[in-house]
């Protein structure tokens, strides 16, 4: 039933959403929620294990890790806000989601993608720190700083959440309670509003802005000078070590930024090319961090052989 059967009424009158997913035969669902599945279990293995290996080894105790480990945690989260629901939605024949469940879904989402890419910002200014001053490193970058930078990073992302979200759902929607995506995200949730979402445009915009211009600037800033750096160093040997510790790095950063100015710049009227972008950021990209960094990291995969060699000891 269409909201217009209902009246005239705003938001306050809706007490639920239709989420419509992806737009293929009903046989094809099967399929997708095999796809999602083996993902997402993918992405809980992967951030699971990548934390615990951080957490139990001795030697990964140092500011690179940490911010790795938070950025694991991250991930596994805002991947968990959205997967769970989309799989039951492909066996589901009414698709349902509660106004307080889409609430919740769009401010766990924002509040972790936000999060994730200061993060990334972070992770920039710690490997400029290591290549450029390593003898200060220690110094720059104290436990205190470490944790700083992380609790702002959550602050960020909180704040813009709660500022996105009470702008989303204090829009009016009397057109259809039909959100054409597999989660509930602000395009088309205004694509269902009665409201002139003109201001609320503007003001989205602005701060996405705000948010995501410093975050790419940081890590801008910090690969040029990490690459001016790079460049001076005579060896070889020398200069791959230092680009090896930064390449892991850039691939999260261009897999996630790619996907979310894709999903941006995809016109309105091709809503299943911004679903297919959002499925990149939302679980490719929780999936391929994990194993960007343990296949290109030599530590990590030394800590993970130690840890399987202990399970295997105790077994």
């Amino acid at each position: 039933m269409g909201m217009g059967d209902r009246g005239t009424s705003n938001h306050s009158g809706v007490t639920d959403f239709i989420l419509v997913g992806f737009r293929v035969r009903p046989e094809l669902h099967t399929l997708l929620f095999l796809l999602f599945l083996l993902v997402y279990t993918m992405v809980l293995l992967g951030n699971v294990g990548m934390m615990a290996v951080i957490m139990t080894d001795p030697q990964l105790k140092t500011p690179m890790y940490f911010f790795l480990g938070n950025l694991s945690f991250v991930d596994l989260f805002y991947s968990s806000a959205i997967a769970p629901k989309a799989m039951i939605n492909f066996w589901s024949q009414s698709k349902t989601i509660s106004l307080a469940g889409c609430l919740t879904q769009f401010f766990l989402f924002t509040l972790f993608i936000v999060t994730e890419g200061f993060l990334l910002a972070v992770m920039a200014y710690d490997r400029f720190i290591a290549i450029c001053n390593p003898l200060l490193y220690s110094v720059h970058m104290s436990t205190r700083l470490c944790t700083q930078l992380v609790a702002g990073s959550y602050f960020c992302g909180c704040i813009s959440s709660i500022l996105q979200t009470s702008m989303t759902f204090t829009l009016s929607f009397c057109a259809s309670r039909a959100i054409d995506h597999f989660y509930c995200d602000t395009r088309p949730l205004r694509r269902i509003s009665c409201s002139d979402v003109f201001i609320h445009k503007i003001i989205s915009f602005s701060l996405s802005s705000i948010i995501i211009l410093p975050t790419i600037i940081v890590i801008i800033v910090s690969y040029l000078y990490i690459v001016s750096t790079v460049l001076k160093i005579r060896s070889t040997e020398g200069r791959k070590k230092a680009f090896s510790t930064c390449s892991s790095h850039l691939g999260v950063v261009s897999i996630l930024y790619g996907a979310v100015f894709f999903m941006y710049l995809t016109p309105d009227t091709f809503p299943e090319l911004s679903k297919v972008a959002s499925l990149c950021y939302t679980l490719v990209t929780p999936m391929l961090n994990p194993l960007i960094y343990s296949l290109r990291n030599n530590d990590v995969k030394a800590a993970l052989n130690k840890l399987l060699e202990k399970k295997s000891t105790i077994l």
